[in-house]
């Protein structure tokens, strides 16, 4: 028997191990800050398409 509890106290720290990896990872994925390019000038659009025509 004390094999057995053993390998379940080994198991269950593995697990809390793991779960704590991912909580951390999943915060860190939550705080970063994504950026985005900003949307082209209209008016810069109707002059490009105007002088290719």
């Amino acid at each position: 028997m004390g094999t057995l509890v053993g390998v379940i106290v080994v198991s269950v720290i593995f697990v809390i191990l793991i779960l704590l990896l991912t909580l951390t990872q999943t915060k860190k994925a939550y705080d970063y800050k994504h950026t985005i390019d900003p949307l082209p000038d209209e008016n810069n659009n109707g002059r490009e398409k105007s002088e290719t025509k």
